[in-house]
């Protein structure tokens, strides 16, 4: 009989619900900034961990983050003409750093 291989390594498949973890890659000067040292930041849903967006990285970039660092920013509250008031939206931000050797550059198509 032949015995059947096991990859250790699962492949993992990019789906629907993982383009809702990654909402929109960050174009900023420090994004800029993050790509010379192979670095990208995303905004990503507000119920993401780390270990979702690493996930949803590999499966739609094929590349495995080294690490995911992630921040929320609060929505501040702003006056409009004086008047009324309002609030910005809460954000959560995803910093990935990738390998060494890993190359994605989002901002090149912009």
């Amino acid at each position: 009989m032949a015995e059947k291989k096991l990859n250790a390594e699962k492949k993992i498949v990019a789906t629907a619900g993982i383009y809702d973890i990654l909402r929109r890659p960050i174009i900023s000067e420090k994004a800029a900034k993050l790509s010379e040292n192979n670095g990208v930041a995303f905004e990503v849903a507000v119920s993401a961990t780390k270990d979702d967006v690493a996930r949803a990285v590999e499966a739609i970039y094929g590349i495995k983050p080294s690490k995911v660092n992630i921040v929320v920013t609060k929505g501040k509250v702003k006056s409009f003409r004086g008047r009324s008031t309002g609030t910005q939206r809460t954000v959560k931000k995803a910093y990935v750093s990738l390998p060494a050797d890993a190359k994605l550059d989002l901002s090149a198509n912009i």
